[in-house]
């Protein structure tokens, strides 16, 4: 049985981040004084009184708008209700009751779902704000007064929420899904992808560069295996990112690129390997992680029988220093080629997971160096007594020698490219630890 769900929703800047953040126990989604900041859903994982559940995030709800990303805002808002087992309707007591909240409570009393009401802002200790019990007009029950900014009320807010809850099923498990991170520029189609492989409006997608702002977790179940996608912001250009919001979201996209197993790595076909895709995939490679390089749009590009191999070779030129991802292209847009994506991410993942015993390195190590013989300098050969494996994801080597200085980065790639001919961890980077005689660490 999957874990319940708790959906906080609210008009815009009545602090629901800021709840939701005080709740997951750490800064998940941003936080900014700005109205339709939050414009995803965002999931945590929390726990409370013994029970694990999840709760998300929803952009501010308008109830009468004609602004594009306000209606995107809106249905996304509705998609959560429709799922949630709880809905944390948000208000505050700066505000009183207003009339955007009364339409929201109409909402949500048509939609017939458990509600708790929240009025946030409270923050001063002692006997409530008068205006607070004008709140019980929204017809909602008793509203509990929260602090998301000092954290009071929050555990009353649960216990209501918790009420709610279906029975625990003793067999709940640990996830054992692989986590996979969509990153890429601005409009090379990310939410396109994850919403071609929901099978649903599970993500905003719009013309708009920088739609997407927070990191946005997707469970995906199929004949391949068990999944969790993560949708990120676009990463622009450093000299792009003026405002803090879109600081943030850089930071989003290399947090989700940290708890990820496997990245896809999303490339625009027309436009080939740009600088910043480089700067992209090089995130990922740095963080150890297993990547796909994946070229959308592949449905706009005139073909003939050598373009595909042309573009292959361009991009491992250009991302020369991820040589071992695979490269795949992709339509998100017609879904051409988009199911072998999980064939990949499952192999890949595999790969990373890899381990070897060190009595298979040592002969591996044995022939590479009757193959080359390790360098010299001014009379001293490198000596390497033995390598063993001392982790994954990614496959990480430790090489003992008698001199850390005798052992050229160039050989040392020899080196990685002989234990990728014979063992492949193809998709993932390998890490190589030199120590010298003697040391410890």
């Amino acid at each position: 049985m999957s874990r319940p769900l708790v959906a906080i929703v609210g008009r815009p800047n009545v602090g629901k981040s800021l709840l939701f953040n005080r709740l997951a126990g750490k800064r998940l989604s941003i936080v900014e004084d700005t109205p339709g900041v939050t414009r995803d859903r965002l999931y945590a994982t929390c726990e409370w009184a013994g029970r694990t559940f999840d709760i998300v995030d929803t952009g501010g709800i308008e109830p009468t708008t004609d602004n594009e990303i306000l209606l995107f805002m809106r249905e996304q808002a509705r998609i959560a209700i429709d799922a949630a087992d709880v809905v944390v309707l948000v208000t505050e007591i700066g505000t009183g009751v207003t009339a955007a909240d009364e339409d929201v409570a109409a909402m949500l009393l048509r939609a017939r779902k458990p509600v708790v009401l929240a009025v946030n802002k409270m923050d001063a200790t002692g006997p409530n704000d008068p205006g607070f019990y004008d709140f019980y007009s929204l017809g909602l029950g008793d509203p509990i007064a929260v602090s998301a900014m000092h954290g009071h009320g929050t555990g009353d807010l649960l216990d209501a929420c918790l009420a709610y809850f279906p029975p625990a099923e003793a067999d709940e498990a640990e996830d054992d899904r692989i986590h996979v991170a969509v990153i890429g520029r601005p409009n090379v189609g990310k939410s396109s992808l994850i919403n071609r492989i929901l099978g649903e409006q599970r993500v905003i997608v719009s013309n708009v560069a920088g739609t997407t702002r927070d990191a946005v977790d997707s469970a995906v179940d199929n004949r391949y295996g068990r999944y969790v996608f993560i949708d990120t912001a676009g990463i622009r250009r450093k000299s792009k990112v003026d405002d803090r919001i879109e600081k943030f979201s850089v930071m989003r996209a290399q947090l989700a690129i940290e708890r990820a197993d496997v990245c896809l790595i999303l490339l625009d076909a027309r436009e080939g390997v740009t600088e910043q895709d480089a700067r992209i995939a090089g995130l990922a490679h740095e963080a150890g992680k297993c990547s796909i390089v994946i070229v959308n749009k592949w449905d706009l590009i005139e073909k003939d029988s050598r373009t595909m191999d042309s573009m292959r070779k361009d991009v491992m030129r250009d991302l020369s220093f991820m040589s071992y991802a695979p490269v795949l292209f992709i339509s998100a847009l017609t879904g051409q080629r988009t199911e072998r994506i999980f064939e990949l991410v499952n192999y890949v993942n595999e790969q990373g997971s890899m381990r070897i015993t060190t009595g298979m390195l040592n002969n591996v190590l044995a022939d590479a160096q009757a193959r080359v013989q390790p360098p010299t300098d001014k009379g001293r050969r490198l000596k390497i007594y033995y390598m063993t494996q001392t982790g994954i994801k990614p496959p990480t080597f430790v090489i003992f020698v008698n001199s850390r200085e005798l052992f050229h980065f160039s050989y040392q790639r020899y080196l990685e490219n002989q234990i990728r001919g014979v063992f492949g961890l193809e998709g993932t980077p390998i890490r190589i630890v030199v120590r010298q005689k003697g040391e410890t660490e």
